[in-house]
């Protein structure tokens, strides 16, 4: 049996929006084992990044935990002080965050940038061994040296994101969060960061999340497939299954929209209608206003999560092909 290395268990988490609540995610629950990679996928509003910043305590002051608990390498992370989550933030689990140009500050070199996070977790450091372990981490992600000396804005995009991988390893973290590390790059330059985050999960023995929209990222990265929707896991499974043989409607849908270029040509299909609202309490089904396949007992109950098949899928309607 591997260890456990993140164990999610009911976590609810909602925004208060001027006089509204926002439920953006409802009772989720997972676990992540050493030396995996676990998937989170769904449509944007699915409350996929609303989940990684609950685990590693970075949401806005307008967001509260309304139940649950996070157990995150041994630390529970829910009940730790801010202080005490100062101190292992960034240095036993990291993030890399999917707006890169945000991230850093325009009127710093990135060099600079680099060394005083460093700085922060490891004070009695020298210059020297703050370059050194800079230098080693610019060749792990195929960056040149010349970099520590720009600043972001004179960085591509696909530059930047790398920066941003560095920035998330530059502690040796044990457990590191993905979150949209290929939004708004090229093709060419998704595959090349792709290829680049495989080696250094390899190399490295890293265990984490893939936070994405994109089942082809994730199927590239991930052993395991979490399938959110309107803040609620709906399917939850190998990577091999999730693709293979999707038991929930949504999932279905993600999985057809998805352009597979081994097969003969199909026509792709999106999955009509929008998130629900989000402020209004839920007394059915998540996804019957737009599931093919509803019917009357799925707008009057809400599902529960049952085990099938070696995993975990929330349907009245389970496996039924649309």
């Amino acid at each position: 049996m591997k260890n456990i290395v993140l164990d999610v268990q009911d976590l609810s988490v909602h925004y208060r929006i001027n006089k509204k609540v926002i439920r953006a995610v409802e009772d989720v629950s997972f676990k992540v084992e050493e030396g995996d990679f676990v998937g989170i996928v769904g449509e944007s509003g699915s409350g996929k990044s609303t989940l990684a910043h609950t685990i590693i305590r970075l949401l806005p002051t307008n967001a509260m935990v309304v139940s649950g608990r996070i157990e995150l390498l041994g630390y529970d992370v829910l009940s730790l002080g801010e202080e005490d989550m100062r101190k292992i933030r960034w240095k036993e689990f990291s993030m890399v965050f999917q707006k890169s140009l945000n991230a850093l500050s325009p009127v710093h070199k990135v060099g600079n940038q680099l060394a005083d996070a460093m700085k922060a977790h490891n004070p009695n450091l020298t210059e020297e061994e703050i370059i050194d372990r800079l230098k080693q981490l610019l060749r792990m992600v195929n960056l040149p040296e010349r970099v520590l000396k720009a600043y972001p804005h004179q960085l591509s995009g696909g530059m930047m994101q790398r920066i941003m991988i560095a920035l998330a390893l530059l502690n040796h973290p044990k457990f590191i969060i993905f979150d949209e590390a290929t939004t708004a790059l090229d093709v060419v330059t998704q595959g090349q960061i792709i290829e680049e985050i495989k080696s250094l999960v390899k190399s490295l023995s890293l265990t984490g999340l893939v936070i994405s929209h994109d089942l082809g990222v994730v199927s590239e990265l991930c052993d395991e497939i979490v399938v959110m929707y309107a803040g609620r896991l709906v399917e939850h499974g190998t990577t091999e299954q999730i693709l293979q043989q999707p038991l929930h409607p949504y999932t279905q849908g993600l999985v057809r929209s998805l352009p597979d270029f081994a097969q003969e040509k199909k026509k792709l299909s999106g999955i009509p209608g929008n998130l629900p609202d989000l402020s209004q309490p839920v007394h059915q089904c998540v996804f019957a206003p737009r599931c093919p396949i509803a019917t009357e007992e799925c707008f009057k109950t809400v599902p529960s999560t049952e085990e099938i098949d070696g995993r975990r899928v929330a349907c009245l309607k389970v496996g039924a092909r649309i």
